[in-house]
């Protein structure tokens, strides 16, 4: 039997004023990349194109390593916008002809006074073929962890965006404002 799980997340972050303004920093994807997740567990497949292997995770009694290629890139006004390309589930390769796993997600610098805030969001989909013994199970039970797993995943991948992306702007920043100078 398919099920779907569906997750989604929303993000309204505050950037610090910085010499350099955030949307030029956003047009450098690969540091938006770095800031989503361990860099040891990031490949670069492309320039576009990364390969990010996620933590493993537990479902029942299953425990799966999810492997997401994705795409990201930025529009000129630093808009990012990120889009699975591909995805293989390490741990029961059996169900990966079984298994569509989509994540999409935009992110953007909008100015407020002199206020500058990164807003967007992002969903997770999954449909995947459960044999049993989760058939027998109730569908609402599946339903509810299937669910509540990929919010976990999606609301790791947002606290880290969070905290990661904001220290390497800052970083990038004053590293940039001093070349500047320097030149």
């Amino acid at each position: 039997m398919y099920h779907h799980f569906v997750a989604k997340q929303s993000v309204q972050l505050a950037v610090p004023e910085q010499p350099v303004a955030i949307e030029h920093y956003l047009r450098q994807p690969e540091r938006i990349v770095k800031a989503i997740g361990d860099s040891s567990r990031i490949q670069q497949l492309t320039d576009d194109c990364y390969r990010l292997r996620m933590r493993p995770l537990k479902f029942f009694m299953l425990k799966i390593e999810p492997t997401v290629d994705m795409k990201i890139w930025a529009d000129a006004d630093g808009t990012i916008h990120l889009k699975s390309v591909a995805c293989e589930l390490r741990g029961i390769e059996t169900i990966n002809e079984h298994f569509q796993l989509n994540l999409s997600g935009t992110m953007q610098p909008v100015s407020s006074g002199a206020k500058s805030y990164l807003q967007g969001g992002a969903e997770l989909g999954l449909k995947i073929y459960l044999p049993p013994p989760f058939t027998m199970m109730p569908k609402s039970m599946v339903q509810n962890t299937g669910n509540n797993l990929l919010g976990s995943v999606l609301l790791k991948m947002k606290q880290g965006l969070m905290q990661q992306l904001l220290l390497d702007y800052t970083q990038w920043a004053q590293a940039a404002d001093k070349e500047l100078v320097a030149a």
